[in-house]
């Protein structure tokens, strides 16, 4: 059966304020072509502009490189993007101080480590560091993956249970890639906030497991996490019962240059 690849229309739930109409509208433009359209018809369907209007506002996007197009088509995010998104990435503390300790990390256990944020309610990656076991993974920097089903978006959830069921009520099923059901999610999660540390039993991708931990401010609250991430020959339970301790005290240096005077997290 042949699906349909024009993305869902952008929905925003507030008004832009008075005079701002062309720039939402633009702004919108760009959030549809990252979502997948690629033709002024899908860029019309999926932001509900006028196909008139939303040609005018792809010729300007395109003029000042934040777009690319081949042939008035084939619309794609353009270079002045990738350099403000480089420098929105380094503008944040956390990517900088935290960058030679994964890189270090990812040396030291040859494994592939993460570094992610929440934005918009889902896992956001923000810098990722391979390992050298040559496993493949679909994780990439900007990749958004969803919270209960990732190792380091657990992490991200530790500190709010009240979040954990509406969490993932939300990404299931169509998010859910296995058959954990929310008693078992609920019981982990209690565990993990227990710890101080969560994983990923290939949860989210199948063959890939992962052990994560949360990174906090000065004000003891969560705003990062990390992982550390490989095929499951390489991480056996007791390998990765061993990680926690690493990936705690990882994430605690980390946190102890954010300005977070605690002590090791979890148990």
């Amino acid at each position: 059966m042949n699906q349909d690849p024009t993305p869902a229309p952008v929905r925003h739930a507030d008004t832009p304020p008075i005079g701002t109409l062309t720039l939402a509208r633009g702004l919108d433009v760009l959030r549809a072509i990252a979502d997948g359209a690629t033709t002024l018809n899908e860029v019309s369907a999926a932001t509900g502009i006028g196909k008139s209007t939303a040609h005018r506002l792809v010729q300007l996007l395109n003029q000042r490189g934040f777009l690319r197009s081949s042939h008035g088509t084939d619309f794609s995010l353009g270079p002045a993007l990738i350099e403000l998104g480089f420098h929105a990435l380094y503008q944040s503390p956390v990517p900088v101080i935290a960058k030679p300790i994964l890189e270090e990390l990812a040396r030291k256990y040859q494994d592939t480590v993460h570094l992610a944020v929440e934005d918009e309610s889902q896992v956001l990656y923000v810098d990722k560091v391979p390992g050298t076991r040559g496993a493949q993974m679909r994780s990439r920097i900007g990749l958004r993956m969803p919270l209960s089903r990732t190792g380091i978006g657990k992490a991200l959830l530790l500190d709010t249970p009240e979040r954990w069921e509406e969490t993932f009520d939300r990404e299931s099923p169509v998010e859910q890639s296995t058959s954990l059901s929310k008693d078992d999610f609920l019981k982990r999660m209690a565990s993990y906030a227990n710890a101080g540390t969560a994983l990923d039993l290939e949860d989210n991708e199948p063959g890939i497991r992962c052990v994560a931990a949360p990174i906090r401010d000065g004000s003891g609250k969560i705003i990062a996490a990390i992982s550390i991430s490989a095929t499951s020959p390489y991480m056996p339970k007791e390998r990765m019962k061993a990680l926690t301790s690493v990936m705690s005290q990882t994430a605690l240096q980390i946190s102890r240059k954010l300005g977070y005077s605690g002590h090791t997290f979890g148990s």
